[in-house]
């Protein structure tokens, strides 16, 4: 009984699967959908002068980020000499000491 339903089911599925593929006409041969051009069309000599690209000007909020990036910047070169000068000035005073 289980070999007579399992053929019946393959039977239904093959038939299932025919069914869904259909063409108007079996004799026309299939087009492939590419995008492809003729050489000459593809390598023709350009014409058009190209377009200048519009600058693009900075909005406030970067403007504002440049800005903030340039204070930060001055104050850690202002933080690194002053690190700088309380080491030299440690260094001066440990010297002292030792003498």
């Amino acid at each position: 009984m289980r070999k007579i339903l399992a053929s019946a089911f393959a039977a239904s599925a093959a038939l299932a699967l025919a069914a869904c593929g259909s063409t108007e006409d079996a004799s026309a041969d299939a087009e492939a959908d590419t995008v492809e051009m003729p050489a000459d069309e593809a390598l023709a000599p350009v014409t058009e002068e190209p377009v200048e690209a519009p600058v693009a000007e900075p909005t406030a909020e970067e403007t504002a980020a440049v800005d903030a990036n340039a204070a930060a910047d001055e104050a850690g070169a202002a933080a690194a000499a002053a690190a700088a000068d309380v080491a030299a000035e440690a260094a001066a005073a440990s010297e002292e000491t030792t003498e």
